[in-house]
C-alpha cells in the first residue's frame, strides 16, 4: 500500500489514533455529521420508539453520521496516508446544506433517516473523497452512495421493529443545517458483543 503525491506517510508509531494496547487494524470510514440541535430534533421524535423497541441496537446520538466512504479494516499504520489529502479537500470545499427527512430500512435489519438538501453536492463530495482514497492506494468497497443516517439495527430474528419505527417517522421533516466538517472515523463494529462506538480520528472544516 503506497501513497501517491499529496498523501501522507505510513507510520506505525506516530498515528495519534493508536494507543499501546490498540489492535493492529482499525475499522475506518469517512463521513459528515449533523449538528447537535438537528440530532436532538430527530431524537425527540424517536423517544417513544426507544421505549417501545428497547431490543433494537440503537446507535448513540453522538455517533450519528452520514457515511461517504467505508474503508473497512485498515492497518493502523495506513491511516496517516489519508490525513493530508482529506485536509486539503476539506479546505477547498464549501459546507453543504442538508436536512434529515423521513425514514426507512435496509432488509428489515437497519433503520435509517433519510437525507435531503444539496444531494448533488453530496454526491460530488463523495466522489472527491473516494478519489483521494484510491490515489492513496487504499482498497475499499466503492458502492453507490445511498445518503442516509443509520439509527439502529435489529436482531436477526426480529423482522418487524425497523418497519414499525420507520412508519412513525414517515412525516418527519427536520430543519436545514450545514455540514461544516469532514470526519475520518474509527469504529469498534465486529469487535465484541457490546455497544457500537465511533470516534473521530481526525476532522477538518470546510473552508471555501
Amino acid at each position: 500500500m503506497t501513497g501517491a503525491p499529496g498523501c501522507g506517510t505510513k507510520s506505525p508509531v506516530n498515528d495519534q489514533s493508536r494507543s499501546p494496547s490498540a489492535a493492529a487494524t482499525t475499522r475506518v470510514f469517512i463521513a459528515l455529521a449533523p449538528p447537535d440541535d438537528a440530532k436532538e430534533e430527530l431524537a425527540r421524535e424517536l423517544r417513544p420508539s426507544y421505549r417501545t423497541h428497547p431490543d433494537l441496537r440503537w446507535n448513540r446520538i453522538e455517533d450519528w453520521h452520514i457515511t461517504l466512504a467505508f474503508l473497512g479494516e485498515l492497518p493502523v499504520s495506513a491511516v496517516p496516508l489519508l490525513r493530508p489529502p482529506l485536509a486539503a479537500l476539506a479546505a477547498a470545499h464549501r459546507p453543504l446544506e442538508l436536512a434529515l427527512r423521513g425514514s426507512g430500512h435496509f432488509d428489515r435489519r437497519v433503520l435509517w433517516s433519510g437525507i435531503e438538501g444539496e444531494i448533488d453536492g453530496l454526491h460530488q463530495l463523495t466522489s472527491q473523497v473516494r478519489t483521494v482514497i484510491r490515489e492513496c492506494g487504499i482498497p475499499f468497497m466503492d458502492r453507490p452512495l445511498r445518503p442516509h443516517l443509520t439509527l439502529a439495527r435489529s436482531r436477526r430474528s426480529d423482522q418487524s421493529s425497523t418497519l414499525e419505527v420507520a412508519a412513525t417517522l414517515t412525516e418527519f421533516a427536520g430543519r436545514a443545517w450545514r455540514a461544516e466538517r469532514l470526519h475520518l472515523v474509527g469504529s469498534n463494529i465486529g469487535r465484541g458483543p457490546g455497544p457500537i462506538h465511533y470516534r473521530d480520528i481526525a476532522s477538518w472544516a470546510f473552508e471555501k
